[in-house]
């Protein structure tokens, strides 16, 4: 991606045929945010740039790291003139990563904040696709802060859920560049201000010939989700399941086997009175008793 540095406006001259160029600087921080699927980019204060505070850490992620800051800051350096053309290519590329990592810190700050609430608010990001959450405006969001992780994603305020862009060409977009943070800190952002935005009030209720699927059908449905989530942990599932089966056999066995010594007990008992009761009384020492004459 080549960056013009600058715009010719040609005027004719009655005279002849001889053209007038009028030279216009064209900012780089302004070429890049204008560039068409940049939509969701919004314009970093050059001041912050300037704080080497702000910069910390950035050096070690990206290469080329200081002919790509001057890129950004429109610096020409001796040095930069000498670069091949592969080099200067490589710069540039690195100028778009460079920018993208600075970006997602400064739309955390307060002046980012508003900068992107203006964009929320004309729906520049984009509508919730979901049909109850009536054309809610959504907020780009990156699922990783590292780069080249993944592509940036939209959140939705109302559901709280993230969507695909429609567009192939923001789906390029590195979510690092607006970071896992912002939209959260934006909803934030707006609470403070008296904004808030609420939850769907319907929700969609699925049906068979009119009729409501009952609690059992989401059970069957829930457990077959928990099913396939416990794939990947199933032989140390499996292993505690005979555990506790093997140990709740032992369990029955031991109870029943006490249950067995506890009958036998009972009818031994149970043997000397039934004796007792067929033979008469005995005396002290077990001995049948004479009955008297009579």
């Amino acid at each position: 991606m080549n960056y013009p540095m600058y715009v010719g406006e040609y005027s004719d001259d009655r005279t002849g045929f001889d053209e007038e160029v009028d030279e216009e600087v064209i900012p780089w921080i302004v070429w890049f945010c204008e560039m068409k699927s940049h939509e969701f980019f919004c314009v970093v204060d050059r001041d912050f740039i300037d704080d080497e505070f702000n910069l910390t850490g950035l050096s070690s992620m990206v290469s080329f790291y200081h002919y790509a800051l001057d890129l950004i800051l429109d610096l020409e350096t001796q040095s930069s003139s000498r670069l091949t053309e592969e080099q200067q290519r490589l710069v540039e590329s690195s100028a778009e990563t460079l920018y993208g990592l600075i970006h997602a810190r400064f739309i955390t700050t307060p002046r980012g904040l508003k900068l992107m609430e203006e964009k929320f608010v004309e729906g520049e990001f984009g509508r919730c696709p979901r049909v109850f959450c009536g054309g809610q405006a959504v907020l780009p969001v990156g699922q990783s802060d590292v780069v080249r992780e993944s592509s940036v994603k939209l959140f939705c305020p109302k559901c709280q859920d993230i969507y695909y862009p429609r567009s192939s060409r923001h789906r390029a977009l590195d979510g690092a560049f607006w970071g896992t943070t912002f939209p959260h800190l934006f909803l934030m952002h707006l609470r403070e201000n008296g904004k808030v935005i609420g939850r769907p009030k319907q929700q969609y209720i699925p049906r068979i010939y009119g009729f409501r699927l009952h609690n059992k059908e989401k059970c069957v449905r829930d457990e077959d989700v928990e099913r396939a989530g416990s794939v990947g942990g199933g032989a140390a599932g499996a292993d505690e399941g005979d555990a506790e089966e093997e140990e709740e056999q032992e369990e029955e066995e031991g109870s029943h086997h006490q249950q067995q010594i506890g009958g036998e007990g009972s009818t031994r008992q149970n043997t000397p009175n039934s004796r007792k009761g067929r033979s008469g009384a005995r005396g002290p020492r077990g001995e049948p008793e004479e009955t008297p004459k009579r």
